[in-house]
């Protein structure tokens, strides 16, 4: 199954994608629209998913702005380096565990939606990934359980803009520059999407691919991921994990390649979707 977050007629709304419609997620008893993630946390899933929504209305998709899956995730937690190629790129040592950075919500845009390049950086990059969203909270998992907590898996653009990355070893800068990454177009289900040791990972800039990658060749594994976070924190439903970008980064070309204004930029991982978003100044 598919869910979308959506504005429409200056409304939030969440709903369950049926071909070119949307089905709304509601409460049925309170009849009020419910975030994606309000309806996750009340324990939305693929065998209960008629109890959420309201069948007696739906809204075309070519009717609605889309929003990000989870339009404010408690956590969106990222991964660095988590692809051989790109720590080969980056010549960063080998590590035992995931390097760990956080990003904002006010930095993500929606399927379709521009990617700001601000004027304070002429270095703005591409970082296509694979990202997890939670289903249920989960603390101290093992690798050998911590798929059970997963709902499902979207499209990511970490985009950064690099030279705010580097002022410091710090790389927060960087990451959180207002609508600078992409998030999307929805949340497939986990049982969609099935097998994740062979999800394909592609990133394009104007047609033209820059990055691409299979999970199988991911340093941490998903599984990894959610041990190692979830140890250091309590990871809840809806929270968002973006899981690292491979090789072929724009700042580590030659000549280096960075995004512009009039740019288009796509990130497309298999069995989960296709993620696009023009680039236009800030």
């Amino acid at each position: 199954m598919k869910f979308v977050s959506f504005r429409f007629q200056g409304r939030c709304h969440s709903g369950l994608l049926e071909g070119g419609r949307v089905v709304p997620l509601v409460d049925l008893k309170l009849r009020e629209s419910l975030s994606l993630q309000d309806a996750i946390e009340r324990g939305l899933s693929v065998a209960n998913v008629g109890d959420f929504s309201d069948k007696r209305r739906s809204t075309a998709l070519s009717e609605i702005d889309m929003l990000p899956p989870i339009t404010h995730p408690r956590k969106i937690v990222c991964v660095g380096t988590n692809y051989e190629s790109h720590r080969v790129e980056t010549r960063g040592e080998k590590t035992t565990k995931p390097p760990i950075f956080l990003r904002t919500a006010e930095s993500l845009v929606a399927d379709g939606a521009p990617l700001l390049c601000p004027p304070e950086s002429a270095m703005f990059d591409f970082e296509g990934e694979i990202a997890v969203v939670m289903g249920r909270s989960a603390r101290r998992v093992p690798k050998e359980s911590a798929l059970d907590y997963v709902f499902g898996y979207s499209c990511f653009n970490d985009a950064s803009l690099r030279d705010w990355q580097r002022h410091t070893h710090q790389w927060t800068p960087g990451k959180n520059f207002d609508a600078t990454g992409g998030f999307g177009p929805y949340l497939v289900t986990k049982d969609e999407v099935g097998p994740l040791e062979d999800l394909h990972l592609t990133t394009r800039l104007n047609g033209q691919i820059v990055q691409q990658a299979s999970s199988q060749q991911m340093i941490f594994s998903i599984a990894e991921i959610i041990e190692y976070v979830s140890t250091f924190t309590t990871l809840r439903a809806g929270d968002v994990i973006a899981t690292g970008t491979p090789g072929g980064v724009g700042a580590l070309r030659d000549p280096p390649l960075f995004m512009k204004s009039g740019d288009r930029v796509e990130v497309e991982v298999s069995r989960v979707g296709l993620l696009s978003n023009p680039v236009m100044a800030g």
